[in-house]
């Protein structure tokens, strides 16, 4: 269907007498065809004609493209659901990034496959030793989404936990931590990372775990080796499944309390949720 629907897109696009046969549609027939699109080409396909460009406003097409419970998603998000506002507009508002407990997470939908996704910043995490400035500081960069990282000069225990309690919609997500080994920075313009304080961390693996409220839970290792770059370290995957809950709760934590040596050198900006179906991308997206 998806197959058919883009090559009558290129065909449309490059045939005006196609685009005015088009026209003569009734626009609730076009609306039936523009409902099969994903977003994006529903937004091309609405400047070939007036037909596409109302069609393209049908409540109807952006309700099948919103997750389920978006109705939840907003009241978590903005504290009410907004009034006098169509189904596009609602889904304009949830593709952007949202911010919400004080500025500490964000979420939004991706714009393709309309999965929830969600990140969590350094400040909305549980980090032992955070408050002592021997250990951790929280460092300004334009690298986070958030404008600052968490920074680890050296400690003996590291423990980094986090919750989220959060209407997903039913799907199966995964959970990454993003880290570098190294301190960014800039030098006449150009990006820097200073990696003198990198260490420890090849010595033992960093646990990684997940725990969710029906009695899901994962754990695994890994060693961190690349330095100078940021990396997404796989924290586990949950399922959300069709039921009455109106909301997900999540336990994960990051951890290395092997007290033999120490290890320091390491920035940490953020935990990111997102649906397994899109993981992929997290290596394109530079924050």
């Amino acid at each position: 269907m998806g197959a058919s629907h883009s090559a009558l897109h290129k065909d449309l696009s490059s045939s005006s007498s196609s685009s005015s046969c088009l026209g003569d549609l009734p626009e609730d027939c076009v609306a039936q065809i523009v409902e099969n699109l994903d977003p994006i080409e529903i937004c091309r396909l609405s400047k070939l004609n007036r037909a596409f460009r109302g069609a393209s406003w049908a409540d109807f097409v952006w309700e099948s493209k919103l997750p389920p419970n978006y109705e939840a998603f907003l009241e978590r998000i903005l504290g009410g659901f907004p009034e006098n506002l169509q189904k596009r507009d609602i889904y304009a508002c949830l593709c952007r990034v949202n911010s919400f407990d004080q500025g500490t997470k964000k979420v939004w939908i991706d714009k393709r496959s309309g999965g929830v996704c969600l990140s969590i910043s350094a400040k909305g995490l549980s980090i032992t030793g955070i408050d002592d400035r021997r250990y951790w500081s929280h460092i300004p960069t334009d690298e986070s989404r958030f404008a600052s990282v968490a920074y680890l000069q050296q400690t003996w225990w590291f423990e980094v936990d986090g919750e989220i309690d959060f209407p997903f919609p039913a799907g199966t997500y995964s959970i990454f931590f993003r880290v570098q080994l190294g301190q960014s920075g800039k030098w006449f313009g150009r990006r820097v990372c200073n990696t003198e304080q990198v260490h420890g961390w090849d010595i033992k693996p960093v646990r990684f775990q997940l725990w969710t409220e029906d009695g899901q839970y994962s754990s695994s290792q890994c060693m961190l080796t690349e330095r100078a770059r940021w990396n997404h370290y796989h924290g586990g995957d949950f399922v959300v499944r069709e039921s009455r809950r109106s909301s997900t709760k999540i336990k994960f934590s990051m951890t290395q309390i092997d007290c033999t040596h120490t290890k320091g050198g390491l920035s940490l900006d953020s935990v990111i949720v997102y649906p397994s179906s899109c993981k992929d991308r997290l290596n394109r997206s530079p924050v």
